[in-house]
Parts: C-alpha cells; structure tokens; sequence
C-alpha cells in the first residue's frame, strides 16, 4: 500500500493506521517474520505444556505452579494480541489496523503487561514465604488465598489501565497515520496526535509508575529476604536447591521490569521510536518465549513430570 496515500486520506478524521514494522530490505523483513513466527509458536507450545503438565500431575499442584498456570495463560493471549499482527506487517500483507482494533489492541497490551507485573510480585511474595516461613507457608498460602491472590492480580491489572486507555481514546488524529512501529503503542499514539497530550504523557508515568515500581519493589524487598535466608543455610545442598527455585524466577522479572521501566517510567514520549520497537521485542516475544524454558530447565519437579508425561506417551505408541 502506499504510504503517502494512506497518510493523505481522511485529513479531518484518521479512521485507520498503517503500521511500518521494521522498513528495510526485503530479506530483513522476511528474516524478521520467520523469526516472529518460530518464537510465537514455541511461546505458545511452551505455555500450553506448562499448563497441561501442572494440570495433569497432582505433585505440581502447589501455589507456586498455580501461579505459574496463571502467568503461562497470560503469556499465550499476551503475545497473541501482538505477533500475528507484526507477522502481517512484516510479510506486508496487514500492514493497516483500524482505529478501534488499534486501541484494543493498546488496552490488552497494557493490561496484560500491568497484570504480569502484579504475577510476578505475588510469584516473589509466594518464594519468600514459602522460603523464610516454611512452617506456615501451608497454612497462610491455601488454596482461597491463591485464588484471591491471582484474582486481585488479574483486576489490578485491567483496572490500572482503565482510565489511561479512557484517556487515549479520546486523542484526535488529523491527517497523520503512520505508526513507526509492528504494534500499537502509546508513545506512537502520542506523537501522531494532533491534540495537547501533557495530560495523558503525566497520567502514563503516574500509572506506570504506581504499577511497575510498586510491582518492583515489592518482589525486590522480597528476594533481599529470600537471598538473605538463603545464605544462612548452613548446608550448600539446601542453598542450591532454594537458589534453583528462585534463580529462574529472578531472570524472568529482571527482562521484564528492566524493558518495562525503560517503555514506560519516563515523563516524555519523545524519546526513540526505533529503541521501542527493540525493547518491545523483549516485553512482547522474548519474556513469554524464556518463561516455560527456564522454569523447566531450571525446576527439578517439572522435568520430573515432564520426562513422566514423554515415557508415558512413547510407551502409549509402542503398544500393538
């Protein structure tokens, strides 16, 4: 399609967008949606594995793997609201998104992305008692309370971004309708608004400050007491296996909080579009990719159940 086209048409109101993706050769492009394509279909083999081992094995049926269900769910809609769309946008035949496809698509991003970062500080609140409180873990984490936990996550997470995506929707867009980018994002709608955006630009770094750094603290806070009852174990076997638990878990939350502070902690938008569209990359394909693997890789109990699941379906095979 051509851009300049699209970018004249409607010059009062903008009733679609034309996503840019990452402009370049030809063979970039369709290197970039091979890519797009591997990585979206190991994210969601991984997550539903994930979901379908903890399901089918009663030994994974503790807190720390209900959680893991719910932030595995997450990954699969989380990157299905994204990477199809920017694997069309690379191979160039979807490169156009309709307004209101474009805000929902903006509001599931932010929403999910809010609630991850309510996960994963609830899977570190999880860690440390289960670490520094062993005898009351049992107790104080029941069933109910992981239920309520997950459910206030989930909400928390869709509500954070209610009244920001209220505000977004109300931006006016004349003439200009080019995203620099292979999905909708905030600081694209930003800039090619045609109305003042002081507000919303203050509303997206109160809300995203109030969500990834009260998120942030809390898990961080956490792992200083985890780590800190970690090394007054006294023997290195008992030290490793609480670090295997928890080390996986600590890597996943530093991508995901170090790319989400760099997006959206910031007073301005205007800053680089391209650097977005990197670091997206990782918010969006690499943390729901690197969650399945590296809890299993790095969970005995998982690849336990793993191993169990893939004899259980060879020797199914092997029977006449």
């Amino acid at each position: 399609m051509d851009l300049m086209a699209g970018t004249e048409r409607n010059q009062t109101s903008v009733q679609e967008f034309i996503l840019l993706g990452f402009p370049g050769t030809w063979y970039l492009r369709m290197s970039l949606a091979v890519l797009f394509s591997v990585m979206y279909v190991l994210t969601i083999i991984g997550n539903v594995s994930i979901i379908a081992l903890v399901r089918t094995h009663p030994r994974l049926h503790t807190p720390m793997y209900f959680f893991l269900c719910n932030l595995s769910f997450l990954e699969i809609w989380y990157t299905t609201a994204c990477v199809p769309k920017a694997i069309g946008v690379m191979l160039g035949t979807s490169q156009t998104i309709s307004f209101t496809v474009c805000l929902l698509q903006l509001f599931f991003l932010l929403s999910m992305g809010a609630t991850e970062c309510f996960l994963l500080a609830v899977m570190a609140y999880d860690r440390y008692l289960a670490i520094c409180h062993p005898l009351l873990y049992s107790s104080l984490m029941n069933s109910t309370f992981c239920a309520q936990l997950a459910l206030a996550s989930w909400l928390c997470g869709f509500l954070a971004v209610s009244v920001l995506a209220t505000l977004i929707s109300r931006l006016s867009f004349c003439g200009h309708n080019v995203i620099n980018h292979f999905l909708c994002d905030i600081d694209s709608w930003i800039v090619l608004s045609s109305a003042d955006t002081h507000v919303i630009e203050l509303a997206t770094f109160i809300d995203s400050f109030i969500v990834v750094m009260v998120s942030c603290t809390i898990t961080l806070v956490s792992y200083i007491f985890i780590i800190s009852t970690i090394l007054r174990i006294p023997s290195a076997q008992g030290r490793q296996k609480a670090f295997s638990t928890c080390s996986a878990h600590l890597t996943v939350v530093t991508i995901w909080y170090g790319s989400g502070i760099i997006l959206y902690v910031k007073p301005s938008a205007q800053n680089s579009l391209d650097l977005n569209k990197t670091i997206n990359i990782f918010n969006t394909m690499v943390t729901p990719l690197l969650n399945p693997f590296i809890y299993t890789l790095r969970n005995k109990e998982v690849k336990e159940a793993l191993g169990k699941t893939v004899r259980g379906m060879l020797s199914g095979f092997q029977r006449p």
